[in-house]
């Protein structure tokens, strides 16, 4: 995720850059000026994610390690505008990723490691809140909720752990908050945005043993995640 951020920087300062007589200048030349007068407009993205698992235990032991990897999005999105500086905003898409928990109570590698890979379908309703626009920028605020349908839960399979099989909910529902910003170039919109994710139920499925020493001193396990976006508009 640092490689992320370092690229987004750089990629906002190159835009700063190349487009300084556009955008930076005392007197910019305004692009797409009466875009944001439109009701209903639409777009894509692409963008990054970091999934973790926050993990609530029954009785005090050692931590189940959690070892992240940078997935990827990809969705399209759907913006109403309610107000001059508030827009309701639809953003389905699809966002692949993979975490690998560690048992360290566990010696046998067959036991300890636990590799659960999911695609989720994600369904975010959010609120999009806009500065005042200043020349060819405005920024903005994103909160709202989602739902997510995890494609690769196991939540049917009658195999559990014993069978080296990690079960989860098929059905999660979550609140995100974040923020972005809106780049006015003269053909389109270009609106890099990171939000956290953050789950709000638990979504494990334990084991059909309740004693069983992948699930049984586990609480609650819950999504979270940073996803970062790229729009175009």
């Amino acid at each position: 995720m640092k490689n992320i951020i370092v690229f987004i920087l750089f990629l906002l300062s190159f835009m700063g850059h190349s487009q300084s007589k556009g955008m930076f200048s005392k007197d910019p030349i305004i692009h797409l000026e009466n875009f944001h007068k439109q009701r209903v407009y639409f777009g894509y993205y692409l963008g990054f994610n970091s999934f973790d698992f926050k993990i609530d235990y029954k009785t005090v032991g050692q931590d189940i390690q959690v070892e992240k990897t940078t997935g990827f999005n990809v969705g399209v999105v759907t913006d109403l505008k309610l107000q001059e500086y508030i827009n309701l905003r639809f953003e389905p898409g699809l966002y692949y990723t993979k975490r690998t928990l560690h048992y360290p109570d566990l010696t046998r590698e067959v036991d300890a490691i636990r590799d659960v890979n999911s695609t989720y379908i994600h369904f975010p309703l959010l609120l999009k809140f806009s500065s005042v626009r200043t020349g060819n920028i405005r920024p903005y605020l994103l909160g709202g909720v989602s739902s997510t349908l995890n494609l690769s839960s196991n939540a049917k399979s009658i195999d559990d752990n014993v069978q080296q099989r990690f079960r989860v909910k098929s059905w999660t529902s979550n609140y995100e908050i974040g923020f972005g910003i809106d780049f006015f170039s003269e053909y389109f919109i270009f609106s890099p945005s990171i939000r956290g994710c953050f789950g709000l139920k638990d979504e494990l499925i334990r084991d059909n043993d309740p004693n069983s020493p992948w699930t049984g001193n586990i609480e609650s396990l819950k999504n979270r995640a940073i996803l970062i976006n790229f729009t175009f508009h």
